[in-house]
């Protein structure tokens, strides 16, 4: 099972509230675990324009107000960014799919705040990670359903991008159960 650059959309139930509606998008999978950043989660009071002056990076009006989300529970004050393949860090990025990048160097930091940043690109502290087999497992007891990514999906409005994956889906929220069942 291959999961790079995919969703995982959180089950009801899956019993850890720091998921709970979570869409997280992973930007790594393997043999030796996944690594993703949840793609709907805006930090409370915190935009882009305050971390970028706490830095000392100029800051454009345009980006000022950009929300910084919330990209999981492992080492949140470390800051990824997930964007669009239009652009590439000079220092690195990581290639996942074709339409989606993500770096964790302060240039792009720099290069969004003279508003020569990627066309489309969301501002994470944190990530999920998962250790060798750990996220099957999750998939396997009804944790995570998964679904494509697209970039309409991904850098939507936060507010429902969980339920517009679901219904990617043909999935209704409200038929959602958190038991799983065999057959």
């Amino acid at each position: 099972m291959e999961l790079t650059g995919k969703l995982l959309l959180a089950m009801p139930g899956m019993g850890d509230m720091r998921f709970d509606h979570s869409v997280v998008f992973l930007c790594e999978h393997s043999s030796k675990g996944a690594m993703g950043l949840i793609v709907n989660k805006p930090a409370q009071d915190l935009a882009l324009g305050e971390v970028l002056e706490q830095l000392d990076i100029e800051v454009s009006a345009q980006v000022r107000k950009m929300p910084v989300h919330f990209g999981g529970p492992v080492e949140t004050s470390r800051g990824f960014v997930l964007h669009s393949a239009d652009y590439s860090s000079q220092l690195h990025s990581l290639k996942i799919g074709d339409g989606f990048g993500m770096t964790a160097t302060q240039d792009i930091l720099e290069d969004i705040g003279r508003g020569a940043g990627p066309a489309q690109a969301l501002l994470m502290l944190g990530y999920a990670g998962w250790g060798p087999g750990q996220l099957e497992q999750e998939i396997l007891a009804n944790g995570w359903l998964t679904c494509d990514a697209s970039t309409d999906l991904v850098f939507a409005d936060s507010s429902d991008k969980w339920q517009s994956a679901l219904k990617s889906l043909g999935v209704d929220p409200l038929g959602l159960s958190g038991t799983a069942g065999r057959a």
